[in-house]
């Protein structure tokens, strides 16, 4: 009987660190520290050198880029034709092509064809 109750005991331990490990918090990029710091074209050149290590060194890390807007629309932007900046909300302020803004977000990675660099959770610091 002792054993049962130890082997129960031992599986409900090993189903709290599952559960606690698979279902973990979510993170406030917008109130997280930047990782990174740079501008957009910076970056951009980084990628062009060696993307596999730019990718590895930046990927799921938090950062802070600044650049002209070259592309925009109601969920995303797009800095110096080479960073794409999704929002988790619709952005109510209208944009303007060529302004300068700085963005903090989440890089998710970059896609070789459209040669862009991937970001979400974004958010508007200035």
């Amino acid at each position: 009987m002792r054993k049962w109750i130890l082997i129960l005991i031992l599986f409900l331990i090993v189903l709290f660190i599952a559960y606690k490990y698979v279902f973990q918090e979510h993170r406030d990029i917008q109130t997280e520290k930047s990782s990174y710091t740079t501008s957009a074209v910076e970056l951009a050149k980084e990628f062009e050198i060696n993307s596999i290590d730019s990718e590895s060194k930046y990927l799921d890390k938090t950062i802070q880029i600044s650049g002209s807007i070259s592309e925009f629309n109601e969920h995303s932007i797009t800095l110096d034709n080479s960073v794409f900046c999704l929002f988790s909300e619709p952005q109510v302020s209208l944009f303007k092509l060529n302004e300068k803004v700085i963005i903090k977000g989440r890089f998710i990675g970059y896609d070789d064809l459209l040669e862009q660099i991937k970001m979400d959770q974004c958010d508007i610091i200035n």
